[in-house]
């Protein structure tokens, strides 16, 4: 598994290369969901038989599953060679990325969809069982954009909503910069849809020296 997350493609070329078809997809996926080979999920089996709808079919049992079968490609119609793509470029910019950018990227036709994919695939990137913050939290948020004319308060439609979680690791006297873990994360607002953000946090407890 660490082999195949480790060589996966560093430039575009590369990439396409290695991507260029469906099945270059399929099989990189088949890898990763069973990097010991195939094993079926109801009964344990390991021979199963390639269907020609890109399903495997167990030899034991006959149960059917898709390399798809619980990523964020399930069910999708769009070609793995575009996600892949879209993965690479997520993953590849330094600067962040935006549903915009992903969609001319990708040449998607709109811009509802690209916010939809970004999404999924920032979801997918959390680190499960991940540390979370404790102790004393701080929380602030601030708006990216130009000036809005007619537009007060928190009453946008255009800008991003930036927020910043910061955990108070030292002492918390001014300078202690490096006792802060932050977290910073850009909310984008979904299409033709105006959205709320509600931060819910209660008061931490303040440890005892």
């Amino acid at each position: 598994m660490k082999e195949l997350v480790e060589d996966y493609p560093r430039t575009l070329a590369e990439l396409e290369a290695r991507f260029s078809s469906e099945q270059a997809c399929r099989e990189y996926l088949f890898r990763l969901r069973w990097p010991e080979g195939f094993c079926c999920s109801r009964c344990h089996e390991t021979k199963a038989w390639a269907l020609r709808t890109g399903r495997w079919q167990c030899a034991s049992c006959g149960h059917q599953i898709s390399v798809t079968a619980g990523t964020i490609f399930q069910g999708t119609r769009t070609p793995l060679t575009v996600w892949f793509r879209a993965m690479w470029w997520v993953t590849s910019q330094k600067n962040g990325v935006s549903a915009l950018g992903l969609q001319r990227v990708l040449g998607l036709g709109s811009y509802q969809t690209a916010w939809a994919w970004l999404h999924k695939l920032r979801r997918a990137m959390v680190r499960p069982g991940r540390d979370r913050l404790s102790g004393r939290v701080e929380v602030d948020e601030t708006y990216l954009g130009g000036l809005e004319q007619g537009v007060h308060g928190r009453q946008t439609e255009r800008k991003a909503l930036i927020v910043v979680v910061a955990q108070e690791d030292g002492k918390g006297t001014p300078g202690d910069l490096l006792g802060v873990a932050s977290a910073t994360e850009v909310v984008e607002r979904p299409p033709d849809r105006r959205a709320e953000v509600r931060i819910r946090h209660s008061r931490p407890r303040r440890r005892r020296s």
